[in-house]
């Protein structure tokens, strides 16, 4: 998957055939979301911020020490700069991107933010 911070988009494909663009949320500024390639770390289903008031992160992928791809409840922010680091989707994609990566497997999974 690509994460296009500028264009506020992610792009899912595997082994190279495109399969979803959806609006994503990335940190806003003064939180950036860390730009690299990644292989995520870790995967919760159900998962609670620990930092930020204990807000709801479904379907939470974690790729960078605490930074997750992960669904939101605040879809009105998605297409615009809106977290504190992480990547946050619609909580139906999200969903749909944490089944696929567990299909896929995260040793197979690369995330690469832009």
């Amino acid at each position: 998957m690509r994460v296009d911070r500028f264009s506020q988009l992610m792009e899912v494909s595997v082994d190279g055939a495109y399969l979803y663009t959806w609006r994503v949320s990335t940190g806003r500024f003064g939180y950036g979301t860390p730009p690299g390639t990644f292989h995520p770390q870790r995967m919760e289903v159900s998962w609670f911020s620990r930092t930020y008031y204990n807000a709801p992160m479904p379907h939470a992928i974690f790729f960078y020490g605490g930074v997750a791809i992960h669904g939101s409840y605040d879809i009105a922010q998605l297409g615009g700069a809106a977290s504190h680091g992480c990547i946050r989707l619609h909580p139906r994609e999200a969903a749909v991107l944490f089944g696929l990566v567990r299909r896929e497997g995260m040793r197979n999974t690369t995330i690469v933010v832009q």
